[in-house]
């Protein structure tokens, strides 16, 4: 399941963050990362997925 999360991070980084811990601060943080700019947000949602 987490090469899957993953997998989605890289595509859609919000969306592996938002499987991984639903909607709570990482999400938020992952979608103003994510606007900021795609590599940021991309980091930060391979992070949170491999932390865990």
């Amino acid at each position: 399941m987490d090469l899957i999360r993953i997998i989605l991070s890289v595509i859609i980084p919000p969306l592996g963050v938002f499987l991984q811990v639903g909607i709570g601060k990482h999400f938020w943080i992952n979608i103003l990362l994510t606007i900021l700019g795609y590599i940021p947000g991309l980091v930060h949602a391979v992070y949170i997925v491999a932390r865990k």
